[in-house]
């Protein structure tokens, strides 16, 4: 049987949708299992029930990039571009593949977008490669008693929380608005939570994983800065004693014991010093203590 024109059931897991991302040419994020770290969007794994209520009231497209499912198995691939279409940050770049095509599907409807994408081979390639036969993923055609799991994903776009980006449905589903002074992960967190409680107790039957951004380069040029910093050993400290070295301090040490001399506190300290060195002859030996006293005492 020829394999033109199908697409395969691929798993569930951050790395594959991260390498995904990596084969489709996209730069700046990963997918990552969900933590509290700033997330673009969530992509949710969940048991399809035919006629189960959605989240959220239908919007028009205008401002959010929503393209249909028209081809069986496509749904993962279908969910992480759906988001990734609705990410307006200048540090993820989609690559040439996915740029080309927002730039030919901006302006058509959702079901023309879904047909575009479809029989896009470098799309479809790379989904592909990570196919896995033992993976669940949503089959139309599967047999009544086995479970079907679909992708859908959230995304905040623009001051709303567009949820149920479902390839399955006519309509991207605006589901809330984000109030001032909180994030829209605060407002999406409780719908979803409410959501997976629609599941039997016990019983795990939904995945969910958030886009993030790349931490390798965010670690990677953290790493640069640090290794920068130490590109000569004590840097900082040799600068502080190379400034000390080519001060000047003779004006300074002048200034000293002349202000010394008129409190009639100089000679004192002279004569201490001198004892100190055991009534020496040596004049070096005296003026170095002398110094050192003086030199010490102000610093």
């Amino acid at each position: 049987m020829s394999d033109e024109g199908v697409w395969t059931l691929i798993e569930s897991d951050p790395g594959v949708f991260t390498e995904m991302l990596r084969g489709f040419g996209v730069e700046g994020v990963q997918v990552e299992e969900l933590h509290s770290i700033p997330i673009y969007g969530l992509i949710f794994l969940f048991k399809w029930r035919p006629g189960e209520d959605p989240i959220g009231e239908p919007v028009e497209t205008n401002n959010v990039f929503f393209a249909q499912q028209v081809i069986t198995n496509a749904c993962a691939t279908q969910a992480i571009i759906n988001l990734l279409m609705n990410v307006n940050d200048p540090k993820v770049k989609l690559g040439p593949v996915l740029e080309e095509y927002r730039d030919f599907a901006k302006h058509i409807d959702p079901a023309s977008r879904g047909l575009v994408l479809s029989n896009s081979e470098k799309i479809r390639q790379v989904h592909n490669s990570f196919a896995r036969p033992t993976f669940y993923e949503l089959d139309l055609n599967t047999p009544q008693y086995e479970d079907n799991y679909h992708f859908i994903t959230f995304v905040p776009v623009g001051n709303k929380v567009s949820g149920e980006l479902d390839g399955l449905r006519e309509f991207p589903l605006e589901v809330s608005a984000i109030p001032e002074g909180k994030s829209w992960m605060e407002v999406i967190s409780p719908i979803i939570t409410e959501r997976m409680r629609r599941f039997n107790d016990g019983d795990i039957m939904f995945n969910l994983m958030a886009v993030v951004g790349n931490m390798m380069e965010k670690y990677t040029k953290r790493r640069e800065e640090i290794l920068e910093l130490f590109k000569y050993p004590c840097s900082c400290s040799y600068r502080r004693e190379n400034a000390r070295r080519r001060h000047n301090y003779l004006p300074f040490i002048v200034e000293i014991l002349r202000i010394l001399a008129k409190e009639g506190r100089l000679v004192p300290m002279v004569e201490k010093v001198s004892a100190c060195t055991l009534f020496s002859n040596n004049f070096e030996d005296v003026m170095f203590l002398v110094n050192f006293c003086l030199i010490s005492r102000c610093f």
